[in-house]
This record gives structure tokens, sequence and C-alpha cells, in this order.
């Protein structure tokens, strides 16, 4: 087999100046997003020593992300997506300027941090979804598959840089260092998302409603294989994410020096599916990534949470990640290539609650459990109700096992749209 076969496909690089941009700019945003993700939950742990207060901030931050991500899927569609990047990702580099601020008090509170994670909830909320429904846009119908390998990579490799970083900041040089950085970094994203082209709404677009949103949801509720994308990465993220108990977990393993690694650990299993992704372009049947790669995260997480060595621990997440890669691979390219543009946002939206909900709940859920039964039975017993929920819902939702790109009636209506929108 040539190397280039299973080497990431750079066409959407090549082809696209914005998602050149948007890929640069997400790389940035996302190495900043760590330093503050890692350093306030360590931070909320400091102050209060409560795996429980640690787990809460996911409910923090469930309302404003269930509340702003739907109005943000109807704003995506009525408005310039442009715009909407551009201000949120402004405003979330004010918000780590109140972090840095309370960090440098003399007696740093502990509301300000909650107030912060909403705050941060509710603009992620409004910006993902134009986020999202810019990618099948700016990109050829035909590099949608690689486009969302390339942006799973670009994540991955923030993912391992922000929180092996963060984790060594926090340690030598404080919190305020970490949000310091975080920053520096929204500030140079700033800047690359103002070189974006305008990405006006479609001329007879509604205003952002209550019934446009219902209209979105109908759709979603009427095609079983996106109620299969958005049910199945529910559940996973809901019973297997356990972030949120990592600093516990590095206690009891007696290995705090390698907080940062089971942060990063997820991140390194992704980046290598994603650096070997080239035959992931030549896939039709992107349904089974979703399921497969799924339920082999639930069985990662089992393991992590059952072996006590942490050398054993961090390959186990390095496994999940490349499991929870897998599985955004194949719901990425299924919502691209079927979902009509003028549906877009309203759908990202409802993207957004399905992979940013769960994880929310999830540290709800494993802080919870945490408590009750112990740190590491909160993490296997969640991957094994993964596994469990990831099967019945491939048995009751079978169509999503079945799609493919060539045949589906909807990804055929979609690409023939983007056809006869390109200029000859």
């Amino acid at each position: 087999m040539k190397l280039s076969a299973i080497l990431p496909d750079l066409s959407p690089l090549r082809s696209s100046r914005d998602f050149r941009l948007l890929w640069v700019q997400g790389l940035v945003a996302t190495i900043a997003s760590f330093m503050a993700l890692i350093a306030l939950p360590l931070q909320i742990k400091d102050l209060t020593g409560s795996p429980f207060a640690v787990g809460v901030m996911g409910a923090v931050e469930l309302v404003p992300l269930v509340v702003f991500g739907l109005y943000g899927g109807a704003l995506a569609d009525a408005v310039d997506r442009r715009k909407v990047i551009l201000l949120t990702e402004a405003g979330l580099g004010l918000l780590a300027v109140v972090l840095l601020v309370n960090a440098l008090l003399p007696r740093p509170m502990l509301w300000p941090l909650y107030l912060v994670a909403g705050g941060v909830s509710a603009l992620v909320g409004l910006q993902r979804p134009a986020l999202d429904s810019l990618l099948a846009r700016i990109v050829p119908h035909d590099q949608l598959t690689a486009a969302a390998a390339l942006n799973g990579l670009r994540w991955q490799a923030g993912s391992i840089v922000g929180p092996s970083l963060a984790g060594l900041v926090v340690a030598y040089s404080g919190h305020a260092t970490a949000y310091g950085a975080t920053t520096l970094g929204f500030l140079a994203s700033v800047l690359l998302c103002s070189r974006l082209s305008a990405a006006p709404a479609a001329r007879d677009a509604e205003k952002p409603s209550l019934r446009g949103i219902a209209e979105g949801a109908r759709y979603a509720w009427s095609r079983p294989v996106l109620l299969g994308t958005y049910a199945i990465d529910l559940a996973a993220m809901f019973f297997a994410f356990p972030n949120s108990v990592f600093p516990f977990l590095a206690d009891d393993l007696n290995a705090e020096w390698a907080l940062g690694l089971m942060y990063a650990a997820g991140s390194v299993g992704s980046a290598v599916l994603g650096l070997t992704s080239g035959w992931t372009s030549r896939v039709r049947r992107h349904g089974l990534f979703v399921v497969f790669g799924a339920a082999a995260w639930g069985l990662a997480i089992t393991a992590a949470g059952w072996f006590s060595n942490i050398w054993v621990v961090l390959v186990c997440l390095a496994f999940a990640g490349a499991g929870d890669m897998l599985s955004g691979l194949g719901r990425s390219t299924i919502w691209n290539q079927t979902i009509p543009e003028e549906l877009r946002g309203r759908l990202a939206g409802i993207e957004v609650l399905s992979y940013s909900v769960g994880p929310q709940l999830g540290q709800v859920r494993a802080g919870t459990m945490a408590g009750w039964t112990g740190t590491r039975p909160a993490i296997w017993s969640g991957g094994l109700a993964c596994v469990a929920s990831v099967g019945l819902l491939a048995a009751v939702l079978p169509r999503l096992l079945t799609y493919d790109a060539t045949t589906d009636e909807d990804a055929l209506r979609r690409r023939a749209a983007k056809e006869a929108a390109t200029p000859a």
C-alpha cells in the first residue's frame, strides 16, 4: 500500500482559502482554550477539594449551551456567519480576561469561575452553528470527509499541546499565567477571523424564531440517520466522559504528574487516526464509523477505569480518543453530506447540543458517581453503560448502519444542489 493512501487528504487546504484560515484559527483557539479548560477545574479543585464542585461546572454550562446553541443555529441561517464567529470569539477573549483578573486577586473567588463557565458555554453555543454550517459552503462536496478529518486532526493537535502546556504552566507558574496565555491566544484568533470572507445568509432567510428552530427540529426528527448520529453521541458522552474526575484519578493512581497527560492522551489517539485518515475519503458507509467508533470509545474508557497502572490507563485513553475521532468523522460527514443549505445553521445548532450537552451531563454524572462510589468505579461503569447504550441504539435505528453516501437520497440531493450552485 502506498503511503499516500493513508496520509491525510490535504485537498481542502489547497482548494479553499477560508478553510485554511479557519484551520489555523481553530488550532490557535483550541490551544488557548485548553489552557483555561485545564486551569479552571484545577482551580475549583484547589479552592474546594470537592469532586462534586468540579462536576457541577458541567451543570452550570448546560442551560446556556442548550438555549444559545438552538438560538445560534437559527442565527447562523439568518445573518452573516463571519460576523457571528468574529464577535463570539472576541467575547471569549474578554471572559479569559475575567479569569485572569480573578486569579490575580490575593484570594481568588469561586463564583466568577462558574459565571465564566456559563458565559463561555453561551458564546460557544452561539458560535459553533455558524462555524459548523460554514464548512459545507467553503469546501467542495467530495472533499467533506477529508475536511472533517483535517479539522479533527487540528483539534487533536491543539488538544495535545494545550493540556500538556497547561499542566506545566499551572504547576510551575500558576492559574493566572494559564489564563494570560488564553487571552493572548484569543487575540490572535480574532485577527485571523477578521480575514474570513463574508458568509451572508440567503436573501429570503427569515429572522431567528422559535418557528424556525422547530422547523429544523422537525427535519432532524424525520431523518433516522441524523437521529442515530445525535443519539449515539449523546449516550456515549453522557456515560463515558470522565474528564472532570481526572484530577482525582491522578491522586488515586499516585500520578499527579500525569494529569496533563491524561487530558492529552485521548488526543494522541485521535491524532494517530487523523494522520492515517487518507483511506476514509474512499469510504461511503459512514454510519459504521459512528457506531463502531462510539463502541470502541466506551470499551477503552471501561479499561481506563479498571486498570491501576498509569501507563496502561494512558494507553486506554489514547484508544478511546481514536474511537471518538472515528465516530466524529462519521457524524460530521453525514451531517455535511445530507443537510440542505437553508437548514444548515439550525441543524448545526442541534449538532452542538448532541456533542456538547453529552459531555456537560457526563461531567455531572462522573463527578456525582465518584463522590458515591469512588473515582475508578465511576469511570469503568460509565464505559460499560456506553457500550450497552450504543448497541441498543444501533439496533433501534438500523438505517444508520446501512447509510451509504452513494445511494442515500438526502446525500444525492445535497450533492446535486452543491454542483448546481458551483460556477462552471
